[in-house]
Order: structure tokens, then sequence, then C-alpha cells
């Protein structure tokens, strides 16, 4: 099988190797459509321990049943149409236990601990499976892992009530989350980025207010839209030590900044501005199969806009598809490679 391969640091190459071996409650899944994310952009960017090469990266990922391998004894039959959460809990720890399988002590991530889709073929656990439904084309299939994301953010933060949401960062991830909130909340959208590109591109995923912070600030706009108290909720999807200061600068007392991007690890931070007006930060990270199906209801419906900002490649132009994104230049946001 062909397949996109990280062989080491600043590395990539398409290359030829067999195809996997399902290992008990696997089925081996031809793979119809894997996202790049921005994860991966930044792992590859900056030499992240956690996806250190020889690898074989990509989590976003649909497709179909090639071999039932160690599953034959399921329902499931060759040629069924299926998509993937990113995440292979254990099911047994404490936190599986709990209904938190997606922080799961023992979690494999495609592409990071186990073998990833950017891939002709990939082994999946069949816990790990949802279905996909009929006539949704695989480029929006495989939309599901980063949408989950953001019908995840909607979960964390519903107790708020939001009726205005700032979302930093107006890549996939970003563009996801607006159109998740709006979607499930009915909020209104305000979005920021560095690019006019992306700036166009919020908008029409439905931002009602976009902001270039080369000539407006966000803060002050944010409480300015909102008679001065600040939004109710704000997602950082760039993940700077900056835009965590600005998103809990821009949420209002008692509301909530949630932190998805990963650029910057270390950062200072004024408690203050925690403590005193009860703000709430939360980590995110992945998805639970019920955000996923949530994300696959909404594309399903034909709720979410994706075809104005995605790319799809073959396999043999996927190291092209990721520098490209790497550069992000003009309109290159989000590829999709198709094997």
């Amino acid at each position: 099988m062909k397949a996109l391969l990280y062989p080491a640091w600043d590395t990539l190459e398409v290359v030829d190797m067999p195809p996997p071996e399902p290992g008990p409650g696997e089925v081996m899944v031809r793979v119809a459509a894997c996202g790049i994310c921005g994860s991966e952009l930044e792992g590859f960017r900056h030499h992240s321990p956690r996806r250190p090469p020889p690898l074989v990266m990509g989590h976003e990922f649909c497709g179909t049943i090639a071999d039932l391998g160690g599953a034959s004894g399921t329902s499931l039959k060759i040629g069924a149409r299926v998509v993937a959460n990113a995440l292979v809990p254990c099911g047994t720890c404490n936190r599986c236990r709990a209904g938190r399988p997606h922080l799961c002590a023992k979690r494999q991530i495609f592409g990071m601990n186990r073998p990833g889709a950017f891939a002709e073929y990939v082994n999946v656990p069949v816990s790990a499976l949802l279905d996909w439904p009929a006539n949704m084309p695989a480029e929006a299939a495989c939309l599901a892992e980063p949408l989950g994301n953001g019908a995840h953010m909607v979960g964390l933060t519903r107790h708020l009530e939001p009726s205005t949401v700032l979302v930093i960062g107006a890549g996939p991830i970003g563009l996801l989350a607006m159109q998740a909130f709006s979607a499930l909340t009915g909020a209104t959208i305000l979005a920021a980025d560095l690019s006019p590109e992306r700036l166009q591109a919020a908008q029409r995923c439905g931002a009602e207010r976009v902001i270039n912070p080369r000539t407006e600030d966000v803060v002050t706009i944010a409480r300015e839209l909102t008679g001065g108290e600040g939004v109710d909720v704000v997602v950082d999807a760039v993940g700077l030590a900056l835009t965590k200061r600005q998103s809990l600068n821009a949420a209002r007392p008692g509301g909530a900044a949630v932190w998805i991007g990963l650029t910057d690890n270390a950062m200072t931070v004024d408690s203050y501005d925690v403590t005193l007006p009860e703000r709430t930060v939360h980590g995110t990270y992945a998805a639970k199969l019920e955000d996923m199906q949530t994300a696959l209801d909404l594309l399903a419906a034909g709720k979410i806009e994706y075809e104005s900002w995605i790319e799809r490649f073959p396999i043999t132009r996927a190291d092209e598809a990721f520098r490209r994104m790497l550069a992000a230049e003009g309109r290159d946001i989000k590829a999709i490679i198709q094997p």
C-alpha cells in the first residue's frame, strides 16, 4: 500500500509498505479520506516528542471495511462504510468507567502511538467505529472527528447558555468550533485571525463579526460588542501564550475560556484575571463517540459549511499537501488526503 511516512525529523516521503494485519478486536479499513490536523503540522514543525518518527500520521478519517480480521464475530461486514474516532480508550480504567474515555489513562491516538491513516489501509478497533451515513461525501465524513471536538466544547460550556462566542483562530478547528456553537446553541459568533482569507472563510461559516488583530484589538472589540462585559465563551484555537491571555480577558465575569490550541506550552498568566471574575478555563482534548455522532448528524443535516475551505489531494501528493498546509498561505486552510 502507499502511505505518507514521517521517517525522520523534517522529512516526509510517500512510500510503498505492506498493508497492516488486524489484531484482536480490529478490522482493516480501506481509507477513503483523511484530514491533515493542525496538531500534526505543529508536531512536525516543532519536533514534538509526542509524535516521534518513524511514524505514519493521520487521525481524522473514514473508509470501508476491507478485512474483518480479529472482529469476524461481529455484525460488521466487508464493505461497510465507517468513520473512526481518533482515540482508542482501554475501556477499563477509572476514567473510562466514569464516562470519560477521551481522558483514558492508557489511550492510544492514531498517528501518534498507533499507525495512522495517511495510508491506503489502517487497522481500527471495532469500539472506535461509527456508521458513515449514506450519501455523505468522504471529505465530509472525515471532518466528523475535528467537528466532534467542537461538539465536545459545546458540552463543556453548555451550562453557561452562551449567547456570544468568540473563536480565536479561524483554521479548521476554529471554523468547525464556531459552526458547532452556532448550530447547537444559536450563539452569535465572533472570529479573530491574522489571515484575510481565513476571516473570509469564517464569514462563510457564519461569523457575524470578524476581527483582524493586525488592525483591531481582540479584547476591546469583544467587550465593545457586549456592552463592556465580554463574551460568554472564548475558544482559543491557536494556542499561543498571547491568545490564551486574550481568551481570558475577552470572557465576561463568570464566563469561560476553552483552550484547544497547542502552539505554546509554557506561559505566564495574571491569576487575578481568573479568580476575581470567577472565569473558568477548560482544557479540551479529543471527542467522545457521542460527540462524533453529533458531528455526523450536523454534517448529514447540511448545517456545516466546509466545501469552500477544504482541498483534496491523492495519496501520491500527500507530502505536497502537508507542506502546503505548513506554509498556510492564501486559501490553504485544510487538506484532505484521499487514498
